[in-house]
């Protein structure tokens, strides 16, 4: 007996939801169909703007007429796992037991995968940095070394000017023997610092897009595919040629031989100015 499928009402016109297919289907009408993937998924369910003209998606056509658009309606409907549990089910090999109290998201995720052990055992990504992990923990905004207490770290915003567009990633100075982000100050320096290597890492939001999804309001599945899903990086350590370090070395060292000779310098710069260079990116 062939299994009868659940429907919706959405202002006013009855769709069938076909999980197997992914789409709603009017009952009236069957070439009409809205294709669920099109919609917008935010974990709690799926969002969409609905034309009641063309009972379909609106598209662009829908807004011609923008002193007019009452037929245009924001639409919420629930997870299909809600909606027909015993189809998602079917759709994906499993109990119906273990498809109540789950998302539509949550449903996708293989067990053991690196996104199970994420969003289901919470285990945060992790950056090694100069041969030291550290936890991305985006819920403190901060990169944690492991096992070492007396470190403050890395605060997220201590580094939010040292990202590089141009290269998408982060180029900052750092401390192996603190674990710490150490400002390099460009105006003084005279000597490559001993003590000090520049690192380069991805964006927070590629190091956890989970975290980062959840925190800035995305939906659960935003940018995030599984088969490509990552718990681990490693950051890169640049040689000093590849930073402007010896460059302001060099008009330092230029600066101070023209004072020594009492020859005129470059006129000092206003205070915000000066800060801004002192703090400049790599």
């Amino acid at each position: 007996m062939e299994k009868i499928l659940p429907k919706i009402n959405i202002e006013g016109t009855e769709f069938i939801i076909d999980v197997l297919k992914e789409e709603l289907i009017e009952k009236a009408n069957s070439q009409n169909r809205i294709n669920i993937n099109d919609m917008l998924y935010v974990g709690s369910g799926y969002n969409f703007q609905y034309d009641t003209n063309t009972k379909n998606l609106a598209g662009l056509e829908s807004f011609n007429d923008l002193t007019n658009n009452g037929h245009i309606k924001d639409i919420s409907i629930p997870n299909l796992t809600q909606l027909d549990p015993i189809s998602m089910a079917k759709k994906y090999n499993t109990a119906i037991e273990h498809v109540r109290g789950k998302t539509d998201f949550e449903l996708t995720i293989k067990p053991g995968s690196m996104l199970d052990l994420r969003w289901n055992k919470k285990t945060l990504p992790t950056l090694e940095i100069a041969g030291h992990p550290f936890s991305v923990d985006m819920e403190m905004n901060l990169l944690r070394p492991k096992d070492d207490f007396k470190s403050k770290g890395i605060r997220l915003e201590q580094i939010r000017e040292y990202y590089d567009r141009s290269s998408q990633a982060y180029i900052i100075p750092y401390n192996p023997k603190t674990h710490e982000f150490q400002e390099i100050d460009h105006l003084t320096i005279s000597a490559l610092p001993k003590e000090i290597i520049v690192v380069k890492f991805p964006h927070l939001q590629e190091l956890d897009r989970v975290g980062w999804n959840t925190k800035y309001g995305f939906g659960p599945a935003h940018c995030i595919k599984e088969k490509d899903f990552k718990l681990h990086f490693k950051a890169l350590t640049l040689p000093w040629e590849q930073t402007n370090i010896p460059n302001s070395i060099k008009l330092n060292l230029e600066q101070k031989k023209l004072k020594e000779n009492n020859k005129p310098i470059v006129q000092e710069l206003p205070n915000a100015e000066l800060k801004a260079k002192k703090r400049r990116k790599f």
